[in-house]
């Protein structure tokens, strides 16, 4: 029986053989460039760190507020807007500002709208809520 097996098998094979197997594709580029194709990305795992220690963050709450600007415009908004204004350092983001000044001082804000002065320092205008008012804080801050 095995025998009879094998012999088909054999015929089969000398079979194909003899005509060729035909039914091969040809995969057809439609483009001129050959594209790598993706492979297996693996993730890194380095054996040891490359920091010893983690890097602390240097834009601390004291770093992002210079000091409170005390101008005539800038008493104005205080009384007017209920508005505090600063000079704070130009990498700090208004976020980053929102929380220093909430760290600091206590206080919510609304909004906190930037610009960056001619002489390179960045001035912050902070809206405070309805809750605060700009002139008790700035008193007690020591702008008046």
């Amino acid at each position: 029986m095995a025998r009879e097996n094998k012999a088909s098998k054999a015929k089969d094979v000398a079979k194909k053989v003899k005509l060729g197997s035909h039914n091969k594709a040809v995969a057809v580029r439609t483009k001129t460039h050959f594209y790598r194709p993706k492979t297996l990305v693996q993730l890194r795992k380095p054996r040891y760190d490359r920091r010893s220690v983690a890097r602390e963050n240097k834009m601390d709450k004291y770093r992002i507020l210079k000091f409170p600007l005390t101008t005539e415009s800038a008493m104005k908004k205080i009384e007017e807007d209920n508005t505090l204004v600063f000079i704070v350092d130009k990498r700090a983001n208004k976020r980053q500002i929102k929380e220093a000044v909430k760290g600091m001082y206590d206080i919510h804000t609304k909004k906190v709208n930037t610009l960056i002065r001619p002489d390179g320092q960045k001035k912050a205008y902070v809206c405070l809520t309805e809750d605060y008012d700009a002139l008790d804080v700035a008193n007690r801050i020591g702008i008046i």
